[in-house]
């Protein structure tokens, strides 16, 4: 019987274990809406993000593939992209941290420009709401009887 507790325990306590390193990759894994701030307005752009158990992020930056590091809540990245705007090719390097209000803020450079951005998760589809129930339609009023 002891042993068997002591075995529960165990597994429980490696099941936590896990449970918590996956909580950490969660964090920056799957798809944000990055806002940069550049000199000529914001531009954005939709990102999709994975993280395996060794903090190699992998994923899309737009239509372009990213590399990188997630570690301690710390993001960066690094990787080619090319500019049609700007008709150049060059590393796009992205450093942010995952907030507590579930952002990553940040900066990038990417050639001769550079700036700040703040990520977020996209806001999820509406869920068309099912039809309006008919308005109630109300009582008739209750009648008395009146003694005289």
């Amino acid at each position: 019987m002891k042993r068997f507790l002591v075995m529960a325990v165990a597994a429980v306590c490696l099941l936590m274990g896990f449970e918590s390193a996956k909580a950490q990759d969660a964090g920056v894994n799957g798809k944000w809406h990055f806002v940069l701030s550049t000199p000529g307005g914001d531009r954005d752009v939709d990102v999709d993000l994975t993280v395996d158990a060794d903090g190699k992020v992998t994923g899309k930056f737009g239509n372009t593939d990213v590399a990188g590091t997630y570690k301690d809540n710390q993001l960066d990245l690094n990787f080619p992209f090319t500019s049609d705007e700007a008709g150049v090719t060059a590393d796009m390097k992205i450093t942010g941290k995952l907030d507590e209000a579930a952002a990553i803020n940040g900066s990038w450079d990417f050639s001769s420009y550079n700036g700040t951005f703040k990520a977020t998760r996209p806001a999820a589809e509406s869920i068309p709401a099912s039809q309006p129930a008919a308005p109630a339609t109300p009582a008739p009023p209750a009648q008395t009887s009146l003694q005289v």
